[in-house]
C-alpha cells in the first residue's frame, strides 16, 4: 500500500450466509446499507471460515477467481461472478507484518475467493472495483487468531477494510430438527455473544466453548466463529465502539454481524 494514510478503517465480523443469501428479501439490503455507511476502502482483506491453511496463506493477487465451494445448489449460483482487482501491494504488506513478527507466510497464487468472501462482497461492493485479498486461517486457536489480527491492525490506517467472515452460530446438522423458530441453542448463544461483545469481555469470548451456553451445539466445529478473533485483534483499541449492525436469524442461524471502529 502507499505510505499516505487515509481515514482509519473499521474492522468487521460478518455472518456470510450461503449462496442463496442473494435471494433473501432482507439480508442483501442490510449488507448494502452497511457498506454504504463505511468509508470507501482502498482494499479489502478478508479472512473466511472456508479457508484453513497453515502457515497463513495469501491467495490470488492478479486475476482473482471465485471458488464455488458448495454442492447441490441450482446452476445460477455457479454463474455468479465478482471480477475484483487483486491487491499485490496489500499482499506484500501482509507478508512484512507477519514475517516481522516471526510468522511464516506462504503464497497460493491460484486460490480465489470462496463463498465466505464473495457472497457478502457481491452485496456490499457490487461494483467489484475495490482490490480484494483473501488470506487463510492458519489455526482455529482463538488466541492465535487474536494475535494475527493485532499484527494486521496497522493496515487499517492505510485504508484497508479487515473483514472476518463466518457465521455467529453454525450447526447445520442440528437444524434438521429445528422448527420455524430459531433453535434454543442458537438463540441462547447469540444473546450471550451480544452481551459479551457489549461488555468487551474478550476473555469470555476467547474461551467461548466453556463460557457460553450451548457453545458446543452452536459451534460443533469452531471455524465459523474463529474469524471474529482476527477482527477483535485488528480493532483491539476500538473495542468500546463495537456495535451489532445486523442481527436476527437466517434459517435458524444467528446472522449477527459487528463493526469495531
Amino acid at each position: 500500500m502507499t505510505a499516505a494514510a487515509t481515514e482509519r478503517m473499521p474492522a468487521l465480523y460478518l455472518s456470510h450466509g450461503a449462496p442463496p443469501l442473494a435471494d433473501d428479501p432482507v439480508w442483501p439490503g442490510q449488507l448494502a446499507a452497511w457498506a454504504a455507511g463505511l468509508p470507501r476502502p482502498k482494499a479489502v482483506l478478508i479472512i473466511s471460515a472456508h479457508w484453513e491453511d497453515a502457515p497463513l496463506a495469501i491467495g490470488a493477487t492478479a486475476a482473482v477467481p471465485l471458488v464455488y465451494d458448495f454442492w447441490g445448489f441450482p446452476e445460477r449460483y455457479y454463474q455468479v461472478t465478482y471480477p475484483a482487482p487483486g491487491a499485490p501491494e496489500l499482499a506484500e504488506d501482509v507478508r512484512k507484518l507477519l514475517r516481522r513478527a516471526g510468522s511464516p507466510v506462504q503464497d497460493v497464487p491460484d486460490r480465489g475467493l470462496d463463498h465466505g468472501a464473495y457472497v457478502p462482497l457481491v452485496e456490499m461492493f457490487p461494483g467489484a472495483d475495490i482490490p480484494v485479498l483473501q488470506v487463510s486461517m492458519p489455526t482455529l486457536d482463538p488466541a492465535g487468531l487474536l494475535d494475527i489480527g493485532r499484527r494486521l491492525a496497522p493496515l487499517r490506517d492505510e485504508g484497508v477494510l479487515i473483514v472476518g467472515s463466518g457465521f455467529f452460530t453454525h450447526n447445520l446438522a442440528a437444524l434438521r430438527h429445528a422448527g420455524p423458530q430459531p433453535p434454543t441453542w442458537s438463540a441462547e448463544f447469540d444473546d450471550w455473544g451480544r452481551r459479551a461483545l457489549d461488555a468487551q469481555d474478550v476473555d469470555a469470548l476467547l474461551d467461548f466453548e466453556h463460557t457460553s451456553p450451548a457453545g458446543q451445539l452452536a459451534h460443533p466445529r469452531t471455524e465459523h466463529f474463529a474469524p471474529l478473533f482476527v477482527t477483535l485483534g485488528a480493532a483491539e483499541s476500538d473495542l468500546g465502539s463495537q456495535r451489532s449492525i445486523i442481527d436476527g436469524f437466517w434459517m435458524g442461524l444467528a446472522k449477527r454481524s459487528v463493526q469495531l471502529g
